[in-house]
């Protein structure tokens, strides 16, 4: 089979589900955006009823907002949802750093030496889309690390909603703090190499905070707080 082979969906809700759900993700379909479920089912060659089954999938993780009798927009990147991101992955990611500091192995500290060199080149050739596709394989890895299966999915998820969140504020909050997040990874690094349970978990903390102070900035200096 071709590597470039199309995904293969079970069901017609699935692949309107991953569909709408990638295009979200990646703010093909944007913050607010309309969803008309007539439009949808043409886009996708579908009856209506698996695209309102997977609009409420959506909905269930706070992607897609239905409202009686307006319909379905794509949700708002609002002050509070940049908060519930970066919050909820600094808790994750500073429990599985601990974690990892005293589990991961010499193999496994070396595909992450790997990962943080690929991304230190990244950023002095400015190819910022790379350096932060290796910044969520990083992170991802680090939430995987200690092997639980809840803390692993529940990683993954928030990292798909910050990836939103820095595809919608590429110019105005990433490409800006890339430096600076990359020296923290370098930091966060050494103290996995060297053991250092507790400053993995202070620098990780230290490192969403501050990703958070800019994302908060910037919102309150563009005062929609939708500027991208």
């Amino acid at each position: 089979m071709s590597l470039d082979a199309p995904p293969v969906f079970r069901t017609k809700q699935e692949l309107v589900y991953q569909q709408l759900r990638a295009a979200i993700l990646a703010c093909d379909l944007p913050p607010n955006q309309r969803l008309v479920i007539e439009d949808l089912a043409r886009r996708y060659h579908v009856s209506s009823i698996p695209v309102r089954e997977a609009l409420q999938l959506l909905q269930s993780e706070g992607l897609v907002v239905m409202t009686p009798h307006v319909g379905a927009t794509v949700a708002p990147l609002s002050r509070d949802s940049v908060l519930d991101v970066f919050t909820v992955l600094e808790g994750l990611q500073a429990v599985a750093g601990r974690l990892a500091a005293t589990t991961a192995d010499a193999a496994v500290r070396g595909d992450l030496d790997t990962l943080v060199q690929a991304m230190d080149a990244a950023v002095q050739d400015a190819r910022y889309d790379e350096w932060a596709d290796l910044n969520t394989r990083f992170h991802a890895t680090i939430g995987s690390l200690p092997g639980l299966a809840l803390l692993t999915q529940a990683n993954a998820q928030a990292l798909d909603r910050w990836d939103r969140v820095r595809r919608y504020y590429y110019q105005g909050v990433l490409v800006p703090r890339v430096a600076q997040a990359q020296q923290d990874h370098r930091d966060v690094m050494a103290a996995l190499n060297a053991g250092d349970a507790s400053r993995v978990e202070l620098l990780l903390r230290r490192h969403y905070q501050s990703a958070l102070g800019s994302y908060l900035r910037y919102l309150d200096d563009n005062r929609e707080g939708q500027g991208g």
